[in-house]
C-alpha cells in the first residue's frame, strides 16, 4: 500500500485527498471449484440441449468473444440466427420482443461478495436463505445463487424456452409447470439423462446425485466460476506491488477514486459496491412489463421492492474487463466507452442530447417509446441523485487507460475455451 501511495504522490496535486484502494485479491475471495465438476458444466453451458427448440445454449448470449456478453444493446433469443452483433431475426420464426435488458458480462461470479445477481437484483442470497421471485419452493437443490439464477433464461419464452406453443417445455412453462414430473425442468433433464456421456459424467462428478435441474445448474455455475476468474489484469499486479501501469492509467486511477467520484458506487476489489442507483440511463426497446402490460417502461430495482426511492435504480456492475463487454448501460444505449463515461458523469445533460448510439438488430417493434416521450424522460432524469460532473476529454482519456488496466487477458482467453462438440452433438456457438 505504501507503494501505491507513493506512486499517486508523483502524478497527484499536493491539495488531493486521502484515497482508499481496494486491497489486492486472494484465492480466499472466491469458492472452490472441482474440475470434475466444471468440466461436466463446461459442455452443459455451450449445448443447446438446454433450449426448447434446441438452438441457443447459455454461450449464445454469454461468448467470450463478446466480453461473455452478446454485443447488442438488447439482444435476441428465441427467433434470432447468427452470433453477437451479426445476430439477425429469423425470417421463419421471428422473435416476439427482444431481450428487455443487455446480457450481463460473468466475470468474477464465483467471488464470495456477489450475493445480488440481475440489473434489478431479483435474486439475492440473505441470511434466510436464496431469495426469488419464483418463491421459497424454487430455490430448494440449488448449490449457490449463480447456480439458482440459470434458472430464469432457460424458461424466459423470449431468451432459451421458445415460444409458447413450439415445443414441450414452452409449453410447460406456458402452463405453469416448472417443477416436478412432466414440468419445464424435468423435460430439460430427460434431455440430459439420456445422453449416456452425460450420464457417465454426472457419475463422475456428483455421484449418487440424481440428474436433475439443480444438478445441471450446479454444474454450469462451477464452470462459469471456474472459467471467468478475473484477478489478474494489470491493476491487480499493480496493487500486489508486481508492476507498473501507464502514467495516463494512474491519472486514470486518481480520478476513478478520488475527485470523479466513480469509486463511491464502483468500490471495493471488483469495482463495484453490489448496491442500486439511479443515473439516468436511456431506456430503450421493450421496457420490464408483464405480457399483460403495454408500458415499456423499466424501473429497475423498483420492480422488486415496490419503493418508489428504487425507481430507475439498477444494480452497479462489476467494471472487470469493462472494455470488452459493450454496449454499455443496462439497456445498451451506449456503443462508445468514451461516451458513456462522459455521459454517465452529467446524466441530467446528457439525457437530452442522447444520440441513440445503439446495436441492434432489426426488427419490426418499437425501440423508443420511452425517449420519445417527455414525461417519461422527465421521471427518469428526477431520480438521478448526485451532481452532475463534467469530464475533460483528457479525464476521458485517463479513466480509459485505467479501465484498460482492468482488463485481464488471461480472462478473455479463457480457461477451457469453447468446446469443438458437446454431448448431444448440436452445433456449437464458436
Amino acid at each position: 500500500m505504501l507503494r501505491i501511495l507513493a506512486l499517486l504522490a508523483l502524478t497527484a496535486p499536493a491539495a488531493a485527498p486521502a484515497m482508499e484502494f481496494p486491497s489486492p485479491v486472494t484465492d480466499d475471495a472466491y469458492r472452490t471449484t472441482d474440475p470434475a465438476t466444471v468440466t461436466l458444466g463446461r459442455l452443459l453451458f455451450w449445448d443447446p440441449i438446454l433450449s426448447g427448440n434446441r438452438n441457443i445454449s447459455c454461450g449464445t448470449c454469454h461468448h467470450p468473444a463478446f466480453g461473455t456478453g452478446d454485443g447488442l444493446s438488447l439482444g435476441l433469443g428465441e427467433g434470432g440466427l447468427g452470433l453477437g452483433p451479426e445476430r439477425v431475426a429469423d425470417p421463419d420464426n421471428p422473435p416476439e420482443q427482444r431481450i428487455p435488458r443487455n446480457a450481463p458480462a460473468l466475470w468474477n461470479l464465483g467471488a464470495k461478495e456477489f450475493t445480488v445477481l440481475f440489473h434489478d437484483g431479483r435474486i439475492e442470497d440473505t441470511a434466510a436463505g436464496l431469495r426469488t421471485p419464483m418463491g421459497p419452493e424454487m430455490t430448494e437443490g440449488f448449490a449457490s445463487l449463480l447456480s439458482a439464477q440459470t434458472m430464469f433464461p432457460v424458461l424466459s419464452p423470449d431468451e432459451m424456452a421458445g415460444h409458447y406453443s413450439e415445443n414441450d417445455v414452452s409449453r410447460a412453462v406456458r402452463q405453469g409447470i416448472i417443477t416436478g414430473p412432466g414440468g419445464a425442468w424435468d423435460l430439460l433433464s430427460d434431455r440430459v439423462r439420456a445422453i449416456p456421456d452425460y450420464v457417465a459424467m454426472f457419475d463422475a462428478a456428483m455421484p449418487g446425485r440424481d440428474i436433475t435441474f439443480p444438478a445441471i445448474s450446479d454444474a454450469i455455475a462451477a464452470f462459469m466460476e471456474h472459467e471467468w476468474r478475473s484477478d489478474t489484469a494489470p491493476f491487480d499486479a499493480w496493487l500486489r506491488g508486481e508492476g507498473d501501469m501507464h502514467p495516463n492509467a494512474l491519472r486514470g486511477v486518481e480520478l476513478f477514486y478520488g475527485s470523479a467520484g466513480c469509486a463511491t458506487c464502483h468500490s471495493g476489489p471488483f469495482q463495484t459496491d453490489h448496491d442500486f442507483h439511479a443515473t439516468g440511463q436511456p431506456q430503450l426497446g421493450p421496457g420490464k412489463a408483464a405480457r399483460f402490460e403495454t408500458h415499456a417502461r423499466d424501473e429497475g430495482r423498483a420492480r422488486v421492492t415496490g419503493a418508489d426511492a428504487d425507481r430507475f435504480a439498477f444494480r452497479t456492475p462489476s467494471l472487470r474487463n469493462v472494455t470488452e463487454t459493450g454496449p454499455w448501460g443496462h439497456a445498451g444505449a451506449y456503443g462508445n466507452l468514451r461516451d458513456f463515461l462522459r455521459d454517465h458523469a452529467a446524466p441530467r445533460s446528457a439525457l437530452g442530447a442522447y444520440r441513440r448510439d445503439v446495436i441492434l438488430p432489426e426488427l419490426p417493434v418499437e425501440d423508443w417509446r420511452i425517449l420519445d416521450d417527455p414525461e417519461e424522460v422527465t421521471a427518469i432524469s428526477a431520480a438521478i441523485r448526485g451532481p452532475d460532473r463534467v469530464l475533460s476529454e483528457a479525464d476521458v482519456t485517463a479513466l480509459m487507460a485505467f479501465l484498460e488496466a482492468l482488463t485481464d487477458p488471461v480472462a478473455l482467453t479463457g480457461r477451457a475455451g469453447v468446446p469443438e462438440v458437446v454431448p448431444s452433438g448440436l452445433p456449437v456457438d464458436r
